[in-house]
């Protein structure tokens, strides 16, 4: 075996002037343990954004971009739907910027989610599960409507697929420069990843087939069914295709109007449903045999890209995204048999020595 040498950093070679300057350039990390042989398996680390998410992206242009346009005021509060992730980015950027935020959350998502947005300074308030996705909305933009604030419109706003072509896209670029690129996997939330990336990728890496999914029990766009919208591309009823999943995140009970420039123009070549079970093994696989710790949207995008890669040419290189950390699953199914206690094994290793025992 090489001997090895000791691991040295150097630093980034810059001083950041606030944590909104670190978001972005997030890491392409190879699956080694886990990735079938022949092929090559990767995963964009999107928890290494300073909100653990990549809806750090959007939630800093969104409140950039309606400050250059002036629609957003000074001191203006902020408001938005949201599952979580998005929430917990527009708190930190308000946080940092000085803008009051108040969140409009169903009560089906994980807690954590909750607890980290107030600590953030947010104001969060919850909407009742049997309304879903729409039902957070809607109150939203009551909120808005009735105290003149400032609604972010994830699911609607073009500063959303916009950040995603200036930034993730233009990462993949940088990253796979000189190599091949045949898969990206990806699933939807509000549609911005996805209508980013094909922007760029159908232009400059058209060979690269861009993997699209969605829940096996909430597969909107597979059921072909229009989304009933508004004037404003907003959701008008919940779709008929929506059932409760776990892969939260993902596809609320509607079809965001972000990510119909992605259907209407060709933005993907393959859309495979995967289960919310599948999601939640094989994120627990990716943590146990790889170390790499993300939620269950990260679980199924990895599910997808493990039959992509079993299907694959020898030598394919395949790119699934981790939207985010599995510590914001703590109290979700994600951890589910993972006890705070020690299971009968923890206890016989204590119990081989004599002493530091506990009671």
């Amino acid at each position: 075996m090489p001997e090895q040498s000791i691991r040295h950093t150097m630093g980034r070679g810059r001083l950041f002037d606030s944590i909104l300057d670190t978001v972005g350039d997030t890491p392409v990390i190879r699956i080694n343990n886990l990735a079938p042989r022949g092929v090559r398996l990767y995963v964009k680390a999107e928890f290494f954004n300073p909100a653990a998410s990549v809806k750090d992206r959007l939630a800093l242009n969104i409140i950039e971009a309606a400050e250059r346009d002036g629609t957003l005021q000074p001191g203006q509060t902020v408001v938005e739907a949201t599952s979580g992730n998005t929430g917990i980015g527009l708190a930190m950027v308000c946080a940092q910027k000085g803008y009051p935020l108040v969140v409009t959350m169903a009560e089906s998502f994980s807690v954590e989610r909750r607890r980290l947005m107030r600590m953030l300074g947010a104001k969060v308030v919850l909407t009742p599960r049997a309304l879903k996705g729409t039902g957070m909305y809607m109150k939203a933009v009551e909120l808005a409507d009735a105290h003149g604030w400032f609604l972010a419109r994830q699911f609607e706003t073009a500063a959303n697929a916009d950040i995603h072509e200036a930034t993730t896209a233009r990462e993949i670029i940088g990253d796979f420069a000189g190599d091949r690129l045949d898969y990206v996997v990806t699933g939807y939330g509000t549609g911005g990843t996805v209508t980013g990336l094909s922007r760029v990728l159908r232009r400059e890496r058209p060979e690269t087939k861009i993997i699209l999914s969605e829940p096996t029990n909430a597969a909107l766009v597979s059921s072909g069914v229009a989304q009933e919208r508004g004037p404003d591309g907003a959701p008008a009823a919940s779709h008929p295709a929506f059932e409760p999943h776990p892969i939260q995140g993902w596809t609320p009970d509607f079809i965001p109007f972000v990510l119909q420039e992605a259907l209407d123009n060709g933005g993907y070549d393959e859309l495979i449903p995967v289960s919310g079970a599948d999601g939640i093994a094989w994120a627990k696989e990716l943590a146990s045999r790889e170390g790499i710790l993300t939620g269950i949207s990260g679980g199924a995008s990895l599910a997808v890209a493990m039959r992509i890669a079993e299907r694959a040419a020898e030598g394919s290189v395949i790119l699934a995204m981790l939207p985010d950390t599995g510590e914001r699953y703590l109290t979700t199914l994600l951890f589910e048999g993972i006890n705070e206690d020690m299971n009968e094994e923890e206890r016989a290793l204590s119990l081989s020595t004599p002493g530091y025992q506990m009671g």
